[in-house]
């Protein structure tokens, strides 16, 4: 493994723990029903939260899964990324409404609550709870919010303050060997990068906070070594 910036050996191997897409997993069940789930199917299985669900897509609320909420359900996973997207009204399905509605509310103020640092000039903020990133001025918002895709259970994104100490555009993981274009190190092997699945794809990365191709290429030409990121929360489901 190639030495970073003065982190090798050891250090180097236990923090280069990168994000990947092309290792998430997708399951092939249905929850609460046993069976497989073939990709073009459509669970007839109420989840447990269904009410939610059909409120949330404006459905007729009576916690039944009928043909038209199956349908309905499935676009959005589809959209969003979630998988399996078998129209399941499941925990993941439901957690990435939520994401998406507190992501919505953020506007143009994400750091209303003040939580990230306005006293280091400019700096990346990421919110793990709402999966969202944005760079700061002061009090100045200069880029974003836009949604991130952070490290999934027991590969969390480490919360505190940090600095980027390493960039490389074109960078690809010597663990995976997969490409991590516009990597941003912040935090041992931790770094802002383009992938290619959706920011709400579960369940996770390996730590890296993943980002749209356009974003993580703004937030490259934004920011520089030795500007300051700071990370909080607590990401859904971890």
């Amino acid at each position: 493994m190639r030495n970073i910036r003065g982190i090798t050996g050891v250090r180097a191997r236990r923090g280069l723990v990168l994000s990947v897409a092309g290792l998430t997993a997708i399951p092939a069940f249905v929850l609460g029903t046993g069976g497989t789930a073939q990709a073009a199917s459509c669970t007839t299985s109420t989840g447990p939260y269904q009410k939610q669900v059909e409120k949330y897509l404006h459905l007729k609320v009576d916690g039944k899964q009928s043909s038209a909420d199956c349908t309905k359900i499935r676009s959005f996973q589809s959209t969003y990324g979630v998988t399996p997207a078998i129209g399941y009204a499941g925990p993941v399905t439901w957690r990435t409404m939520q994401t998406l509605t507190a992501q919505k509310a953020a506007g143009k103020n994400p750091n209303k609550a003040g939580k990230c640092p306005t006293n280091k000039g400019r700096i990346a903020c990421v919110d793990l709870t709402r999966q969202i990133s944005w760079i700061q001025d002061g009090k100045k918002l200069k880029f974003g919010p836009v949604p991130v895709r952070t490290g999934r259970d027991t590969y969390e994104t480490r919360t505190g303050a940090k600095k980027i100490y390493w960039r490389h555009k074109n960078h690809v993981s010597s663990l995976y060997h997969v490409s991590m274009p516009y990597s941003q190190f912040f935090d041992g092997g931790q770094a802002f990068h383009a992938v290619g699945v959706k920011m709400w794809n579960p369940p996770g990365s390996h730590g890296c906070v993943n980002m749209r191709t356009s974003d993580a290429k703004s937030y490259w030409n934004l920011l520089k070594n030795g500007d300051d990121v700071y990370v909080y929360g607590r990401k859904p489901g971890t």
